[in-house]
């Protein structure tokens, strides 16, 4: 048996760098390298209400080399830098109605968790495998499931070209619907930021405005850039334990216009039904990624990525594997000036 370091999380509060065997491929399957993971605010969130300790890796903010592949799979996949999507197609049985029609997060027949991208080695579905452009760096390539999570909101709510955009949050989802609203036709793209560095940050990736998080700033701002109307388009990207971004969100958009509610709510929460029914606001959920009009939405990220967005400035900080529990500190503490916090190994 050949074992690899993995971070485990101990249950009490903190990651531990531990052997664990080493993930083997099956039928359909590619084993990654990884080189680069991120540290999602789901990760912050399960973690620190975590008691149990772990026996397999977290991480699905993955890019990596793929080393071995098995029965099935083109063993020319061996050698390329993919970015892995862990949750849906990389997890996916491929066969149940929902895979065939690309909405693979939706699987009725998921394979069993075998680990994310906090180790060595991760093993996923070949079919999650999504080859980066020549060039790309590891880094990128680690963005692209946060700016796919991005993308799928974009598409779902079906941006047109020259319409006003509102994006409710600037932790990392919110700055990648940023980026991603502005580089698919967005005209104007305003944002509401809790702190400066990341309102800062809301502006370089192409964001109009950056507003204060609390009081009335973002409607002001963007009734007065569309005489009072609201946004064409608004991406709700924090959810949390109350519903109050997404009453923000429909109090910004126009009549007619669409809600896209990409954050997790935690929590059941009332909405005022009767004014969506009455202004005929569009109420749209998203999660995660999938296949719309034929393209999945990590090709879209990583076309985006090879050219038109450049995310670099995300990454605030990186660790290597064994500095691990560091790291997540920084991406908690946001008074570092962490937005996201990338796990790196060399080779």
């Amino acid at each position: 048996m050949s074992t690899m370091s993995a971070a485990l999380h101990n249950g009490k509060g903190a990651m531990e760098v531990n052997q664990v065997e080493r993930p083997e491929p099956g039928p359909g399957d590619a084993v990654v390298r990884v080189r680069q993971a991120g540290i999602c605010g789901s990760d912050l969130i399960n973690y620190a209400m975590n008691t149990t300790p772990e026996s397999l890796p977290g991480g699905h903010e993955v890019a990596g080399e793929i080393v071995e592949v098995g029965e099935g799979v083109d063993p020319g996949r061996v050698g390329e830098r993919v970015a892995i999507d862990t949750i849906c197609h990389g997890a996916a049985c491929g066969v149940c109605w929902f895979c065939r029609t690309g909405q693979t997060f939706h699987c009725e027949d998921r394979v069993p968790n075998r680990g994310g991208g906090f180790a060595e080695y991760m093993v996923r579905r070949a079919a999650g495998c999504f080859t980066l452009s020549d060039g790309m760096s590891w880094a990128h390539g680690a963005l692209v499931e946060p700016l796919a999570v991005s993308v799928h909101a974009v598409r779902q709510g079906h941006l047109s070209g020259g319409e006003v955009v509102a994006v409710v949050g600037a932790g990392t989802i919110g700055l990648t619907a940023v980026a991603a609203a502005r580089a698919m036709g967005a005209g104007t793209v305003f944002a509401s930021a809790r702190h400066e560095h990341q309102a800062a940050l809301a502006r370089k990736l192409g964001a109009d405005r950056a507003l204060p998080s609390d009081g009335p700033a973002l409607q002001e701002a963007v009734e007065e850039a569309t005489d009072g109307r609201g946004a064409d388009l608004t991406i709700e990207t924090i959810g949390g334990h109350s519903g109050a971004t997404v009453q923000q969100a429909i109090e910004v958009t126009r009549r007619q216009g669409r809600v896209v509610v990409l954050g997790n709510i935690h929590v059941p929460v009332d909405l005022d039904w009767m004014t969506l029914l009455g202004r005929e606001q569009s109420l749209v959920m998203a999660v995660c990624y999938g296949v719309i009009d034929g393209r999945h939405d990590y090709e879209v990220a990583i076309d985006l990525l090879s050219g038109r967005v450049d995310l670099n400035d995300m990454v605030t900080h990186t660790f290597p594997l064994e500095e691990i529990q560091p790291a997540f500190d920084a991406a908690y503490d946001k008074s570092t000036g962490s937005v996201k916090v990338h796990v790196t190994q060399a080779g």
